[in-house]
């Protein structure tokens, strides 16, 4: 499941009209942004300063001390879930839509312009472009706050205190930026012009990862949830990383590197499901039976949608990978002088439209004439 975005900002010579389709997807970035400072310059002020607070802080603090004042303690503020972090998922789901533009205008487009890739690698080339960036922040947000709260090591710390386990200023940062992007998916199939058949696909992983991660945000499964969430972008990001390389990689060096991915996904699958059996089943007993059975039950059958999808996808390179042999060896029994080997249709592919049909035309064109010299040869011969 990925969303897939589209080319970018597209500049013309015509201004489109006002306020039209062509206008916002444009300039919907710096449209959004002038939005969210309304929020950032209503801080500012004195009158609007409670208003705007309530979108762009974290609320429900725990404490005992005021976070827009330093703890005399010197102790980390703690956090809990509640009503006000719908506010804040609001105005951080305008700032993922603005650096979604920016990683998009003035990085994927500019290498994506000196590649000269086809509409296919193009479209995979931006997708997983803003997913390696995505999950590596993910990754290494996640990674971090399980290191400070020592996690690693005492896996009974996932459990104690449950369910008044309150979170640190990052913990509940992190899931607030999460259920952001996931939600800012949605608005960007508008703004990046993704095709209509697409659109189930997008959304079915947007509803799907917000309604995970929020489930396990607001029933107070957090940590659990940041553990398995920081495996599954470990492996997502490896994932788009090779879909990169397969990019870059035209002549298919470093294809048996897919071993390694493959590897990773099965050790991150089968953790996070003792991960979750340990502490859902056997760690946490002050939980109704109902509720912890049915978290259980969605982790596990999360993860086994994904080895399915991973299966289907394994056999399905292999089938194509079989077929592409057995035409290889039928061209080699009857080798014809127009057929192009693998590497070379692999390379074609990599060029963009126009040059694609340049370059069949000229095959074409060369078929032709051979022929015809080959007739005229007969002829002088003759005479």
């Amino acid at each position: 499941m990925a969303i897939k975005p589209g080319m970018g900002r597209k500049t013309s010579t015509k201004n489109p009209p006002f306020l039209s389709h062509e206008f916002v997807i444009q300039n919907h970035a710096d449209i959004v942004s002038c939005f969210a400072m309304v929020f950032v310059v209503g801080l500012m002020l004195q009158a609007t300063n409670s208003l705007a607070s309530i979108f762009i802080a974290l609320h429900h603090n725990v404490s005992g001390a005021d976070p827009s004042h330093e703890n005399p303690h010197g102790e980390p503020f703690f956090y809990t879930s509640g009503w006000m972090d719908g506010c804040a998922v609001f105005f951080y789901t305008l700032i993922c839509i603005i650096m979604h533009a920016i990683l998009q205008e003035y990085a994927l487009d500019k290498i994506s312009k000196k590649l000269h890739l086809s509409k296919f690698k193009l479209s995979r080339f931006n997708e997983s472009g803003q997913f390696v960036v995505f999950y590596a922040m993910s990754f290494l947000w996640g990674f971090d706050v399980i290191v400070r709260e020592q996690y690693i090591g005492n896996v009974a710390k996932l459990w104690e205190g449950f369910p008044d386990h309150p979170m640190v200023f990052l913990h509940k940062l992190f899931f607030i930026t999460q259920l952001a992007y996931y939600l800012h998916m949605l608005p960007e199939l508008y703004f990046q012009k993704v095709k209509k058949d697409e659109h189930m696909q997008t959304i079915q992983h947007a509803l799907g990862g917000f309604f995970l991660i929020a489930t396990a945000y607001f029933l107070g499964f957090q940590r659990i949830a940041l553990v398995l969430l920081t495996l599954h972008y470990f492996c997502e990001f490896i994932s788009h990383a090779f879909q990169l390389m397969n990019i870059f990689d035209k002549e298919e060096k470093f294809v048996r590197l897919r071993l390694v991915y493959n590897a990773i996904f099965i050790l991150t699958r089968f953790a996070t499901m003792v991960l979750a059996f340990l502490t859902l089943y056997y760690g946490i007993e002050n939980v109704s039976e109902m509720k912890r059975s049915f978290m259980l039950a969605t982790v596990f059958g999360l993860q086994g949608y994904l080895i399915f999808d991973f299966i289907s996808n394994v056999l399905r390179s292999k089938r194509e990978s079989s077929a592409e042999h057995n035409a290889e060896r039928s061209q080699k029994a009857a080798p014809v002088k127009s057929e192009k080997s693998k590497k070379e249709r692999k390379k074609e592919s990599d060029l963009p439209e126009a040059d694609q049909n340049t370059a069949a035309a000229a095959v074409a064109a060369q078929s032709s004439v051979a022929p015809a010299s080959g007739k005229g040869s007969k002829k002088v011969k003759a005479k």
